[in-house]
């Protein structure tokens, strides 16, 4: 028997209670194509449900089987194997939102660390623990900044990552807010400082930015303080911070991105691990959690739930965020491979990322077709290549080369159908690279 847990007549009770006719009334408000009837097989065996999804799963070429060259938000890095069999530890695994903080010591300590690490490496004064992901925590970060200034109005940069500008004007348009976007910037040449007055609440930049061109942000932060707005820096490629200025040497007052590099590994899009760090005299603006440390009675060191912005731990009229939790596992996979790292070992691995990357763009630079479109990256590039680059990347995925990420992809419409995005990360090899050239220069 299928469950079925409302009947016809409890459904038609709840349609009337919020007044809609039907189904489709209610979907009505989501973009299109999200609601509809499902022409769905009837139910099979365990046994053929899973030869059927081998079969699919078969039709991908996964990132382990084959030379990887695809960024654009999410990169292929080397998660060593006692992060994996850490996080899998009962205690760790099993252990979910500390709504009752002080008998949840180990999971405070690990996101009091968590907090720490990301604050150092963004050059911040206070971290949270922590965001969803980079996008989301971008919109947090926006609606920051609102309520410090009292101002409803962003600037988006066109270097933004697409995804991150998309969210950040969902959540714009539902609250009513005002947000003004850029044109995509390819070579990170915009003029940001002429748009930046009095009316903005911050300016959201992205450093590397989606082209992968590092940006310094620090005459960009002192325009934006001139006209009482903030800057909030973003990044997506968290290995990044292990070689170039951190965002708040720079001047941010926000800064948000995603922390997928270290300890997490692609898993198909999520759950990644949004990082968000602060001045400190924005602590109580902050939205997610914060962990502090203290002693007890007895002196003894402990851990607790310094603050906590969402709306069921306090007046709804008073939350700052509706985070509901924090991505507490994939926190301490972050937490535990910053660890092994170290300061030292983060360095390394960043210059390494970029070495590859270098070593990449000037065996690509030499063939007929191409053209390298950035004067300085970390281990993202943008190419202009003779022909439409979804094409091209199909081709090479059909080749057994994931070539990278075509920028129409996430941009379509632009006009800029001929540029690919290629990231190269310590995983390449010599041989991944020469398979690439190889491959790519057969193909134009």
């Amino acid at each position: 028997m299928r469950y079925h847990p409302l009947t016809e007549s409890d459904r038609e009770a709840m349609r009337a209670a919020v007044g809609v006719a039907d189904m489709a009334e209610l979907f009505a408000e989501a973009p299109g194509g999200v609601y509809g009837e499902f022409d769905l097989p009837r139910g099979k065996s365990e046994l053929d449900v899973e030869r059927h999804l081998a079969r699919l799963a078969a039709k991908n070429l996964s990132a382990g089987r084959a030379p990887f060259f695809v960024g654009a938000g999410a990169y292929k890095h080397h998660v060593p194997a006692s992060v994996d069999h850490l996080i899998q530890r009962s205690e760790f695994l099993t252990s979910y939102t500390p709504y009752q903080p002080e008998i949840s010591q180990g999971t405070l300590q690990v996101l009091f660390e968590f907090q720490t690490q990301v604050a150092m490496l963004t050059g911040m004064e206070i971290a949270n623990a922590s965001m969803y992901d980079g996008s989301t925590g971008c919109a947090e970060a926006m609606l920051m900044a609102h309520r410090i200034t009292r101002r409803r109005k962003a600037l988006l940069s066109g270097g933004l990552h697409p995804h991150y500008g998309e969210v950040a004007r969902t959540v714009a348009r539902l609250a009513g807010d005002e947000i003004v976007t850029l044109a995509p910037d390819v070579l990170a040449s915009e003029d940001l400082i002429a748009q930046i007055d009095d009316s903005l609440s911050c300016v959201i930049v992205q450093t590397p930015d989606f082209f992968g061109n590092p940006r310094d942000l620090r005459p960009i932060a002192d325009a934006c303080h001139r006209h009482g707005a903030l800057l909030v820096a973003v990044f997506t490629e968290a290995v990044s911070l292990g070689l170039l200025m951190s965002p708040g040497e720079m001047g941010a007052d926000i800064v948000v991105g995603e922390g997928q590099s270290i300890g997490n590994s692609l898993n198909f899009g999520g759950p990644y691990v949004g990082l968000f760090a602060t001045r400190h005299e924005f602590l109580r603006q902050m939205p997610g959690r914060l962990c502090g440390e203290t002693v007890d009675v007895e002196g003894r060191r402990g851990y607790v739930l310094t603050l906590s912005t969402r709306e069921q731990h306090i007046r709804r009229d008073k939350a700052t965020s509706n985070i509901c939790t924090n991505s507490g596992l994939c926190a301490l996979a972050f937490s535990i491979h910053m660890t092994l790292l170290g300061e030292a070992g983060l360095r390394r691995l960043a210059r390494v990322n970029h070495a590859n990357a270098v070593a990449l763009k000037d065996m690509l630079a030499r063939l007929n077709g191409v053209e390298v479109l950035n004067r300085s990256f970390f281990n993202e590039f943008t190419l202009r290549v003779k022909g439409d680059a979804a094409e091209l990347v199909e081709k090479l995925a059909a080749r057994g080369v994931l070539a990278g990420v075509p920028v129409s992809r996430l941009l379509p419409g632009a006009g800029l159908d001929d540029l690919l995005l290629v990231a190269s990360t310590e995983m390449n090899t010599n041989e991944d690279r020469a398979a690439l050239v190889a491959q790519l220069k057969e193909a134009l």
